[in-house]
């Protein structure tokens, strides 16, 4: 039977997204914590602590509880890549809310990868990009030379960041709008690639630094309704 490792203190205030799902699935399925125990051959204690700490199990008792869930363990992981986000139903209570612009800022966060969106000469593209985001609250990213995104500094464009966990029906996205500018300093180039957390993941000599100030933030969230 598997027991609960002593928690540590990081685990002991960051749930894992691995637990979240274990939670929600059991709760939707209108089971108690000892009833999920009882189905894998786990104590209560364990199956708590999976849903409440920073854990992932073994791959032994992470397929014994999908079998317990009616679901299956890529479920609970939050899906592959290879599958389209949102192809899941809709939440029972769906809660759908405004985020603040300290929200939307905070979901920023510092990196990843967002999209942008600007108006061509050929029409409207939309491009995935890596994106950093400066001290000032700017989103900067870099694109090749001569490419499409390198022809919107001086416009309005739209830049998008979301997440959507198909597993819990749940997601948000965050919206920034303001006017692209080319970096031509080298130095503010130079120190923006010293500050950019990876490489462009198209690769490529992508040099050519755009930054977009907002001139406004908005977001919103879509998830399950807590009663």
């Amino acid at each position: 039977m598997p027991e609960a490792p002593e928690p540590t203190e990081a685990a002991a205030v960051q749930h894992s997204d691995f637990g979240r799902r274990v939670a929600a699935r059991r709760r939707e399925l209108g089971l108690t914590a000892q009833d999920l125990a009882d189905r894998t051959g786990a104590s209560e204690a364990y199956v708590r602590y999976v849903e409440e700490q920073a854990a992932h199990p073994a791959s032994g008792f992470a397929l014994r509880l999908a079998a317990a869930l009616d679901t299956d363990v890529d479920t609970l992981l939050g899906g592959t890549y290879t599958r389209p986000p949102g192809t899941a139903d809709a939440a029972r209570t769906p809660e759908f809310l405004e985020l603040s612009e300290q929200e939307c800022r905070a979901l920023l966060s510092s990196h990843g990868v967002g999209r942008v969106a600007v108006q061509l000469p050929h029409g409207p593209v939309v491009l995935p990009v890596n994106y950093t985001m400066t001290s000032d609250g700017s989103v900067a990213f870099r694109t090749r030379p001569g490419s499409s995104l390198s022809g919107a500094s001086g416009q309005e464009v739209a830049f998008e960041v979301d997440r959507v966990d198909d597993a819990l029906s749940e997601g948000w996205s965050v919206l920034v709008v303001g006017v692209a500018c080319a970096v031509t300093d080298p130095d503010t180039a130079t120190a923006l690639a010293e500050q950019a957390h990876s490489e462009p993941w198209a690769g490529g000599e992508r040099t050519r630094w755009l930054l977009v100030t907002p001139r406004r933030i908005s977001g919103r969230r879509i998830r399950r309704a807590v009663h």
